[in-house]
């Protein structure tokens, strides 16, 4: 759909780290809030967001997940606590912690907000401010940082005197833990501990989910900074590829049930597209909808 012009604009795909936003999620309850990055969609769809409005959204098509406006990297579901999507790197961070902390306020005791983030925002320092607030107020934040290695084209032992991320987290005094996030079922263990462990204390945990995308920083990036033996290794450990054969292994999937879920998946994509498709743009009436400003006089 990006290559037929449908789409435009950026578009971060998440192909290769799927295990985390779906052994994270796995952990969260509907009352939790979610906030992630401009490489969301599997943050959104492993929510519940559905990939029609997902698919109409990033179509620029008024019956999506954000009418239209946000696109790609602006998805937004209020009824299922998904604050975004944001487009600047390290900007969910502050968001995050302003939620933990609305939530203080509120009374609203067991809620744990879960900030998904990237290798490359440890460098902002919206990522050490967030840290130290959640710290310092202990507000119960799970940050979990998708390492994939790689901040757009510059790599992590380019970029970071110390690479091992989770160290930056324990000096703030936040406990950390690295995880394999190509594992799906190690994510999940990993995850559903960290959550009870900040709705028992109320105070931050810090996840450090080591990862990988197969695919390009975006779809408009010509993917010149890594070699194709790197990449071709990494696929070797494909989260979905790996599940797959775990559950083959213990006999609780066949050919049947991978061909099932495989013609699901298609059927559903072909409905979304549809449902993108067939949607209306916005009118241009609604341009200064939700626009709010005041004049010069």
């Amino acid at each position: 759909m990006y290559s037929a012009a449908k789409i435009h604009g950026f578009l971060h795909l998440y192909i290769g780290e799927e295990a985390v936003a779906v052994g994270v999620l796995q952990a969260l309850t509907p009352d939790d809030a979610i906030v992630a990055t401009y490489r969301e969609h599997g943050q959104a769809l492993a929510r519940g967001v559905p990939a029609a409005s997902l698919m109409a959204e990033m179509f620029g098509k008024a019956n999506g997940s954000s009418r239209g406006r946000g696109g790609s990297m602006h998805i937004f579901d209020l009824a299922r606590r998904f604050y975004g999507g944001y487009a600047i790197v390290g900007g969910g961070l502050p968001v995050a912690v302003g939620l933990a902390l609305a939530d203080r306020l509120s009374g609203r005791e067991g809620r744990l907000t879960a900030c998904f983030f990237g290798d490359g925002a440890v460098a902002e320092g919206e990522f050490h401010e967030s840290l130290n607030l959640a710290a310092l107020w202990e507000l119960p934040v799970l940050f979990l940082c998708e390492n994939n290695l790689y901040a757009m084209g510059t790599p992590i032992r380019q970029e970071l005197a110390q690479p091992d991320i989770s160290l930056r987290a324990e000096s703030y005094g936040i406990p950390a833990e690295p995880v394999d996030g190509m594992d799906v079922i190690a994510v999940e263990e990993a995850a559903r501990r960290a959550a009870i462990q900040v709705r028992r204390t109320g105070a931050p945990l810090f996840l450090e989910l080591r990862t990988y995308r197969f695919r390009a920083h975006s779809m408009a990036d010509p993917d010149l900074y890594r070699t194709k033996d790197e990449i071709g290794d990494w696929r070797q450990r494909d989260p979905i590829a790996l599940l797959e054969a775990r559950l083959r292994e213990a006999k609780l999937i066949a050919d049947d049930d991978v061909s099932a879920l495989e013609s699901d998946v298609a059927a559903e994509l072909d409905h979304a597209v549809g449902v993108a498709e067939a949607g209306p743009f916005e009118p241009v009436e609604d341009l200064t909808k939700d626009v709010y400003g005041r004049s010069a006089q």
